[in-house]
């Protein structure tokens, strides 16, 4: 008898939810039925931050090659260098900050206009318009791409109010963790001036592993009270580790 119950026990202990810490943005399978029988439906499960809907595998690997061969064009395209890690801008301004100098004449900040969204990322918007994340008559104009490499990341801000939503993150390369903090309010703050960092929270933190090749569309509550970012740090990373994203935001 003794035998059994633990055998029993170990069979319940298989079955019985694991708690996890992260929200993995894989997809549940489900089946719905219909005069033909079963059909598979993929749903993607619940973050936990209200308003952000993952979309896993939206580009196939070998697009996902084709988008990184045309950022490293150097023909086609330019990464800036004066931060920490390589970015490139499609659409507005940006501003391009000098390094330091050891003379009393300190080089200014320069405003660079960007180009416009490529024709070679056409077909990636129009995807997005496909799946109806954005409306035809609504597509980003604007897209920031980011390299993060080592133990590289960004701190936890919301991306800019002048941008409406959503807002849509595509990584590719490598899998990453994005950390999202709850505020108590709505709160326009950048990076650059350290008013993100004044940002009042409320302590509630989720952190959301993104595979790579997926789509992070934030909307409603995760656009505008919700932080977030990118650890500074090499754990979990390794040798090789590199993610690329992409950032597409409108602006009405």
């Amino acid at each position: 008898m003794s035998g059994l119950g633990t055998k029993r026990k170990a069979i319940d202990n298989f079955f019985a939810p694991r708690n996890k810490k992260v929200a993995l943005l894989d997809t549940a399978v489900t089946f719905q039925c219909s005069g033909e029988g079963l059909l598979r439906t993929n749903v993607p499960k619940e973050t936990g931050v209200p308003g952000l809907v993952p979309h896993t595998d939206f580009v196939d690997r070998g697009e996902q090659q084709q988008i990184l061969a045309f950022l490293n064009n150097p023909n086609k395209c330019t990464w800036r260098t004066d931060l920490k890690r390589r970015t490139m801008h499609f659409g507005g301004t940006y501003c391009l900050v000098p390094q330091r100098s050891a003379g009393p004449d300190q080089p200014k900040p320069e405003i660079v206009q960007a180009p416009p969204i490529p024709p070679e990322l056409n077909w990636l918007v129009q995807r997005m318009v496909d799946a109806q994340i954005y409306k035809d008559d609504q597509r980003p104009q604007f897209c920031i791409v980011n390299e993060y490499t080592g133990n590289l990341g960004i701190s936890a801000h919301t991306e800019n109010f002048q941008f409406g939503e959503p807002v849509v993150g595509l990584s590719l390369s490598s899998p990453c963790p994005i950390r999202f903090h709850e505020l108590a309010e709505p709160f326009d703050g950048s990076v650059r001036s350290g008013k993100a960092a004044k940002a009042q929270k409320t302590g509630r933190s989720v952190d959301v592993e993104l595979p790579p090749r997926s789509l992070l569309v934030m909307t409603g509550q995760s656009r505008w009270n919700w932080q977030h970012e990118v650890a500074r740090t090499a754990k979990g990373r390794g040798p090789g580790w590199k993610r690329v994203s992409l950032t597409f935001r409108y602006k009405p």
